[in-house]
Formats: structure tokens, C-alpha cells, sequence
């Protein structure tokens, strides 16, 4: 059980049968080695292929009504999968960028938690401690954000898996690191370090409103493909950055420090060990 705030202050408790289920296996010896074949790469390519397929159409209006989604407000097609269904778009006017050059926006529709970086480049998600090196593969790079923030956008299957760049500036390198595919679920983070170990991709961004900063995507079970448009090195606040295919997953923003402070409430919520939900283009923060 997690406990997740809106921007108004509500707090939901999160407690589903899925988190029941992956607790009997990250927290037990057989469970984990029950995941072995689950996290690597291979399974998630082979549940690709079933999900790309039109045979798993069937799967759609379940998925819908579990979840709650309202499908207004995505464009209307025939779709010819689960995945091409899992990646929809928004109808035009569903989301808003602020466009304010001193506000940081979220990339993504997910719920939000933001980490403080310590001046030896380490910081905790909850019970597990991370460098900043681990997840960057970077020594040096890593080094440039002691001090700031890492904010974590953690998707959930029934969010729009469509991201966006959270601010505009020039691209100066593109990383993949390899790596398993634990879930992103906070459960699976008590027993592992999912966001280090995880496959992911990151751009290096020297934004227009932040200074340089870390956009990554961090796939997760069942999300084997991280899907990045190409650019050109110049980019644009709000372009569509790229998409996930089935599954959780989560994009994580680093920035150096005094580039943008969190929000007060999602700082505080964070400071509780909640998640506060955010929608894509939304403010979360601003320059210091």
C-alpha cells in the first residue's frame, strides 16, 4: 500500500491486487527466483510480439473498463492491437503546456515524486539509496548535479504513454544503457534498485529555462521498447519526445542545483514518502 495526493490534497490510498501479488514475489526467496525469466529483456520481447498482434484485441475492452479510462479523450480508431491501442493520443486541447519560461513542466500524465540530490551525488527512493552515477553510467556527468533534484515521473498502465520534452533547448548526446526489466511498481524499489538495474535512454539537454539537464526513460516488465522520435539537436517545450509500449514505466528529470525548485506540495508530499499526481504539462516547479 502507497499513498498517492492530487494537486488539490487529497490523499488516495493505492493497494491493488497487482502490488499483492508482486510483494509475494520480490519479498520472498523462491519469488525472486521465480522473476528471473520475467525481468530479462527476452520475455518482454516475446509478450511484445503477442501484444503487437491483432490477436490480442480481445484484451482492449477489459483493459478499458478495469481501469477506469475515459476514452474521450482520445482520438477515435479502429485499433489494430493492444499496443496501438496502449499508445493512443490525445484528442487536440486534452493537455496544456504552460508555456512560462521560468516553469518547469511535467512530461508525462503520472505520479510525481522528487528527490534531493546530496553533494556526494546520492539520493534515496524511499528504503533504497541511489547515485546518481549508477543511473547516468557517468562518473563525471554525474558530478554536475550534486545539489539538485531528481524527479520521478512513475507511469502507471492506465496513463497516457505518450511523453513530451519538459523544456526546449539543444541536444548534446543521446545514452542507452542496458540492463532487466524489474516492474516500476514502488514495491518491487524496496527490494531492488529498479532505476539503476532497469533498461533506460537519456538525453543530455542544455534547456532554454534550466540549464543542462537529464530527460531519461526507464523501461520496465513488459516494456522492452522505449520508443524516442528522432530530432534534430534543437528542440521544442511540449514536442512529443516519444512513447512506452505496454506497461509501467517512468521518466525521470535531473537538474542541477539552483536550476528549479519543486512545488511546495509536491515537495511536501515527497517529504511524506507520497506520490502526487501529476498530467502532462503541467507546472511541478520553477526557477530558483
Amino acid at each position: 500500500m502507497h499513498l498517492i495526493a492530487d494537486r488539490k490534497g487529497n490523499v488516495t490510498e493505492e493497494n491493488s491486487l497487482q502490488e499483492c501479488l508482486l510483494e509475494r514475489l520480490y519479498g520472498h526467496a523462491v519469488g525472486r527466483v521465480l522473476l528471473k525469466p520475467l525481468v530479462s529483456p527476452l520475455f518482454s520481447r516475446i509478450s511484445a510480439a503477442f501484444l503487437d498482434s491483432g490477436v490480442s484485441r480481445f484484451m482492449i475492452r477489459p483493459f478499458i473498463r478495469s481501469h477506469a479510462i475515459d476514452m474521450w479523450e482520445y482520438r477515435p480508431k479502429n485499433y489494430a492491437s493492444f499496443n496501438d491501442f496502449f499508445t493512443r493520443r490525445l484528442v487536440k486541447g486534452a493537455r496544456k503546456v504552460e508555456k512560462a519560461a521560468e516553469v518547469l513542466v511535467s512530461p508525462c500524465d503520472s505520479r510525481l515524486s522528487v528527490c534531493k540530490i546530496t553533494e556526494d551525488c546520492t539520493f534515496r527512493v524511499k528504503q533504497t539509496h541511489y547515485t546518481v552515477e549508477s543511473l547516468l553510467k557517468d562518473k563525471k556527468l554525474a558530478g554536475e548535479f550534486a545539489g539538485g533534484y531528481v524527479w520521478m515521473f512513475r507511469l502507471c498502465p492506465e496513463d497516457y504513454h505518450r511523453y513530451i520534452y519538459a523544456d526546449g533547448g539543444t541536444i548534446r548526446k543521446f545514452v542507452r544503457v542496458m540492463g532487466v526489466l524489474h516492474t516500476v511498481n514502488p514495491v518491487a524499489n524496496d527490494y531492488f534498485p529498479v532505476y539503476s538495474e532497469n533498461a533506460r535512454e537519456y538525453c543530455i539537454l542544455e534547456s532554454e529555462g534550466f540549464g543542462r539537464m537529464i530527460q531519461m526513460e526507464v523501461g520496465a516488465m513488459m516494456v522492452s521498447r522505449i520508443i524516442n522520435h528522432p530530432r534534430g539537436s534543437v528542440v521544442r517545450r511540449g514536442w512529443e519526445k516519444g512513447r512506452f509500449a505496454f506497461g509501467g514505466s517512468t521518466v525521470i528529470l535531473i537538474t542541477r542545483k539552483g536550476a528549479a525548485e519543486p512545488d511546495g506540495d509536491i515537495l511536501k508530499n515527497s517529504v511524506q514518502g507520497m506520490e502526487t499526481r501529476v498530467r502532462l504539462g503541467e507546472r511541478v516547479g520553477a526557477r530558483e
